[in-house]
């Protein structure tokens, strides 16, 4: 009918009707208003993801029933904001989860960044007073503690901190130095091969070989006081059995000792 627009709309089981005011009124024509009942439902609201393009039903309350409405657009906005508010609005700002590779990555800088496992001054070379029955040259390895000692005589010896065997790897006992090695060479014994057969068969010396800048092999045993390129284990629990020491004092300990020298390991 030329001139009118009529909506029915069914709301709680009632017939509601609206009309628009037309833009002209045909004075010739005298039919009464059709009223258009639905039975049915409204279907319910489509949820957009991707804005689509505005029709051309004029806007408003009717696009938004029957329309595309634009997304983010205001009655969009308006649906959302009915949403239940649980508390947390306005609390934070929710982040992407870190990458688990980057997250472990972290985490193994931040477990071995020297920076965040400074040396205990206690464990520093250090002079202090020593009034057991060894002789001077004796090296005397306090487990529990982690300290070596060098008895000097007269009443002195030079301290030094140390890492030590893991619990089950701990030992005691007599030994005399049998070989002194520079920047040596490491093979893992059969005995390591079996619980960690990931470790290389044989490596070279250098900076990043786990013997360090000095060893120093206690009798036949597999035993040896060497250095470490790991020097934030100092004084802790953390070998096969080894004693281990930083590069510098392991260096400073070679230059004081030779091969025939006593250990005593308590």
């Amino acid at each position: 009918m030329s001139g009118k627009i009529f909506v029915a709309l069914l709301a709680s089981g009632s017939c509601l009707c609206l009309a628009s005011e037309a833009a002209a009124i045909d004075a010739s024509s005298s039919a009464e208003p059709t009223v258009i009942y639905a039975r049915q439902p409204a279907p319910p609201v489509p949820v957009r993801v991707a804005a689509a393009e505005r029709s051309n039903m004029g806007g408003g309350f009717i696009e938004f029933l029957f329309g595309d409405a634009p997304q983010g657009g205001r009655y969009q906005q308006s649906v959302y904001q009915q949403q239940p508010d649980y508390g947390y609005a306005g609390r934070r700002t929710l982040l992407p989860p870190m990458d688990p590779q980057q997250s472990m990555r972290r985490e193994e800088e931040e477990a071995f960044d020297p920076a965040q496992h400074r040396l205990d001054p206690k464990y520093e070379k250090q002079v202090v007073e020593y009034h057991g029955k060894e002789s001077p040259g004796t090296i005397v390895i306090d487990t529990p503690n982690k300290f070596l000692f060098l008895v000097q005589g007269d009443g002195k010896a030079l301290r030094y901190g140390v890492g030590v065997g893991r619990p089950g790897f701990t030992w005691s006992g007599v030994k005399t130095i049998s070989a002194k090695k520079e920047w040596p060479a490491w093979t893992p014994p059969p005995e390591m091969l079996a619980r960690r057969p990931d470790l290389p068969r044989y490596m070279e010396g250098g900076p990043q070989n786990p013997l360090g800048a000095r060893a120093m092999y206690l009798g036949s045993s597999l035993y040896r006081i060497h250095g470490s390129n790991e020097p934030w284990t100092i004084g802790t629990n953390v070998s096969s059995g080894c004693i281990r020491m930083r590069n510098e004092d392991v260096i400073d300990l070679y230059g004081r000792v030779g091969v025939g020298a006593k250990v005593v390991v308590i």
